[in-house]
């Protein structure tokens, strides 16, 4: 399986990828539309535009973050130059991001000046996926992802096509965007429960702009005449319908509120019926597990998604956290105890600071070493002795 945590991945996936042949997208219209499928577009992958299925499950939100930002950029690749060629597409891709680096503050260029194209760009998008929140909450909490990624495939369209971004492409984009959902959310005709988490998730993910209440009061004094593609337009049209979204529905004054954005930016009624049907249908399928849909109870939401990427973790990384575990007689002594009597306070500190001894020989098990990582060691304490092998309990003296 490829694992978008461990170097090497990009290399593997096309080493996959590549084995079968892939369809070509057939216009911007058909990109577009298996693009949005993937969930990419809303910041919620759940699945993957590819020749050979890759596997969403048992995968943290950054990893598929990562995947979904590379085969998207390749999947328009593949559209303009209606090739497959990953080896020079990983070089446009590259070229395409050092362009976008201010002059003058170039650190990739001195970082990772040897290494290979492959190697630059895993580095790249590790940078990109990541959202403006804390180191903690980039690694689990899933309330907040990217949403604006494909920004950047709408940037890596132009290099393609032009070889050269326009001055400013992206921050005008993203600008355009920001004005969009800062109108929606307030044409709403009631305040939904998610809205405020909404606004946040777009907030973490702007790259050029401050995230802000617009001033403007209606789309027709938002100036929208720098849109000249049919994906920008499909691209805002969508993200204000996801928006405006809620209680399973949207209501006819929001309804108005898209026809009229459609009507501005020169899209046709029967696209805005389909993105409506196309967002509801997305979002009531996978309803449970997009986080700003599921805030009546953050603290348990936040826990309940917690407590998934800390067993990925521990699956992962189990026969060898069992073989360092096992090095500890005491610690093994502990564990087997723990799980049929309460621990006094000093046997839980001793548990706690072997453990962490042991994730720090295991690199992906660091992050129980960050600031806020020691919240989560007790989901991990608990699930250990489950991992452990059905002798366990019987083997192990108190």
């Amino acid at each position: 399986m490829i694992n978008p945590s461990v170097h090497g991945w990009i290399d593997k996936f096309f080493a996959e990828q590549n084995q079968v042949e892939h369809s070509f997208p057939l216009n911007e219209t058909d990109f577009y539309a298996r693009t949005r499928a993937t969930g990419f577009i809303f910041g919620h992958v759940v699945s993957f535009d590819a020749s050979i299925l890759i596997e969403s499950k048992d995968r943290l939100p950054q990893e598929l973050s990562k995947i979904g930002m590379l085969n998207t950029l390749y999947q328009m690749y593949r559209l303009i130059k209606q090739k497959n060629d990953a080896e020079d597409f990983i070089v446009q891709a590259v070229s395409f991001y050092n362009s976008m680096i201010p002059k003058g503050f170039n650190p990739l260029k001195k970082m990772l000046e040897s290494s290979l194209p492959s190697s630059k760009l895993e580095k790249i998008i590790h940078d990109r996926v990541q959202t403006n929140e804390d180191m903690f909450s980039k690694n689990f909490s899933h309330v907040i992802t990217n949403a604006l990624l494909f920004i950047d495939v709408l940037a890596f369209k132009q290099h393609l096509e032009k070889g050269t971004v326009p001055e400013k492409y992206s921050n005008k984009i993203e600008d355009i965007v920001i004005s969009i959902i800062s109108l929606s959310l307030k044409a709403k005709t009631g305040i939904s429960q998610h809205d405020d988490l909404l606004a946040k998730l777009f907030e973490s993910s702007v790259r050029y702009n401050k995230f802000a209440a617009t001033t403007s009061t209606s789309i027709e004094a938002l100036d929208l005449s720098y849109l000249s593609n049919s994906l920008e337009k499909h691209y805002m049209i969508d993200l204000a319908g996801i928006s405006l979204w809620s209680d399973d529905k949207v209501e006819n004054e929001e309804r108005y509120f898209l026809f009229k954005l459609g009507e501005t930016i020169n899209v046709s009624d029967d696209l805005i019926l389909e993105s409506i049907n196309f967002i509801n249908d997305f979002i009531v399928r996978y309803k449970k597990e997009i986080p700003y849909f599921n805030f009546s109870n953050p603290v348990k939401h936040f826990y309940d998604q917690t407590t998934e990427s800390v067993v990925v973790l521990i699956n992962r990384n189990k026969s060898r956290l069992l073989k360092e575990i096992s090095q500890s007689k005491e610690l093994m002594q502990l564990l087997a105890k723990s799980t049929h009597k309460d621990l006094d306070k000093e046997e839980k500190k001793k548990i706690k600071k072997q453990i962490l001894d042991i994730c720090k020989t295991i690199p992906s098990l660091t992050i129980f070493l960050l600031p806020g990582g020691s919240l989560l060691l007790p989901i991990l304490i608990k699930f250990i002795p489950q991992m452990m092998p059905s002798a366990f309990n019987e083997n192990i003296e108190d």
